[in-house]
């Protein structure tokens, strides 16, 4: 990852809706309205969409863990703040948000830097699209994740929830889900696939960070391009998915990491990787 844009401090960024810690290449984002399980305002939303927009230009980023303070992870859009407002809106005005919402998940998918969603408590609505969107997951044994857009009169298909999904859990598991807004137990979602591993409460935060810290020992060029073209491929045939990944792979092999692992492979040591 190279700056070439509107990129952040990463040592001196003060979000004004959120908590941001930066240590040994990584960010730390954390939710921080714990009496109220950490919904998500018009204002958290906006500049969340604008954070991770701005960490595709944030080199000294290199791994991102996605928390909430206290004892839940994200209990979704605020019913106060966000949904009273909603019923009194225009449509212009709620496709403008909808599209913001949604905005907010593509900058997700396209920041280079892996995520890691450190999920405990309550994961909800917005708050599961989040850990959704996320690269890999790490949940509290305790948590329950739900996609809750019916309880509320809406559809299932919100921020990419009918594309995501499916291809995370399988199509059926995430009917269930979108269609009933029910709760999806942690041991469901390791069963099925959504959370990669579980932790006690107290755990998971030290989980997240210890995987970041390995991802950051790594080819971080590299990996920004394997979440490139896990992103793009869901929209390739097979041809068009060899064929860039035949590119994507050239444009590693021009890289130092990928020289320095052949040093280190020569020298019988472990490679000193610098994400260059």
């Amino acid at each position: 990852m190279h700056a070439c844009g509107p990129g952040i401090n990463a040592a001196t960024y003060k979000p004004t809706h959120f908590l941001w810690g930066f240590e040994n290449h990584t960010a730390t984002i954390t939710l921080n309205q714990p009496s109220r399980k950490n919904p998500l305002t018009f204002e958290s939303y906006a500049e969340l969409r604008d954070c991770f927009r701005a960490l595709a230009y944030t080199p000294e980023v290199m791994a991102v863990v996605l928390a909430g303070a206290g004892d839940n992870f994200c209990s979704g859009g605020d019913v106060h703040d966000i949904i009273g407002p909603l019923t009194k809106m225009s449509m212009p005005q709620l496709l403008d948000f909808t599209r913001m919402t949604g905005d907010l998940v593509k900058a997700i998918r396209h920041c280079p830097q892996p995520i890691i969603a450190a999920v405990t408590g309550v994961c909800a609505g917005a708050g599961a699209i989040l850990a959704m969107a996320a690269d890999y997951r790490i949940s509290a044994t305790d948590s329950k994740t739900g996609f809750l857009f019916t309880r509320v009169g809406l559809a299932g298909c919100d921020m990419g929830a009918c594309a995501m999904l499916p291809r995370i859990i399988g199509q059926g598991r995430a009917s269930d889900l979108l269609f009933t807004g029910r709760m999806m137990s942690a041991e469901e979602g390791l069963q099925w696939g959504f959370y990669n591993e579980l932790g006690s409460a107290t755990e998971v935060m030290d989980k997240a960070k210890a995987y970041a810290t390995k991802l950051v020992s790594g080819p971080t060029f590299a990996h920004g391009l394997t979440k490139m073209m896990l992103h793009q491929e869901w929209n390739m045939s097979i041809d068009q998915a060899i064929e860039s990944e035949a590119q994507a792979q050239a444009i590693c092999m021009k890289t130092e990491d990928f020289n320095r692992a052949y040093q280190a492979f020569t020298q019988r040591e472990k490679p000193d990787f610098k994400g260059n």
